[in-house]
């Protein structure tokens, strides 16, 4: 992962985990989940359209997430996305697991080994 004035490179595999979580907040468009990620990140992550929609086809695909076509607010139409049920499974599995593994990652980068210092 790489930093450039504030901002970082996605880690391989963690932009699926992030579409699901904005996405189980309601209802939302892609353009406004790369928005609400930049929001939440505090501008730190910046999803580019050409990973945000191969990632969101990605999801439907594996019946992660399903999709309406509904108006925006600029009152065009857009495609809404939505959790499934087997999203939302997923989705808590993934979030638990990355927990875990930053749990323990955090451990070896402290070098705190029991017995030593």
């Amino acid at each position: 992962m790489k930093k450039t004035e504030d901002k970082f490179d996605l880690p391989q595999g963690t932009l699926d985990l992030l579409i699901m979580r904005v996405v189980a907040l309601g209802p939302i468009h892609g353009y406004a989940i790369a928005q609400r990620i930049q929001q939440m990140s505090r501008e730190a992550l910046q999803v580019q359209q050409g990973s945000l929609y191969p990632a969101l086809h990605r999801l439907e695909y594996k019946k992660l997430l399903s999709s309406k076509w509904k108006p925006s607010d600029t009152g065009r139409e857009a495609k809404f996305y939505e959790l499934t049920v087997r999203g939302r499974a997923q989705l808590k599995t993934e979030t638990e697991n990355w927990t875990r593994l930053t749990d323990v990652v955090g451990l070896v980068l402290k070098g705190t080994v029991e017995g030593i210092g």
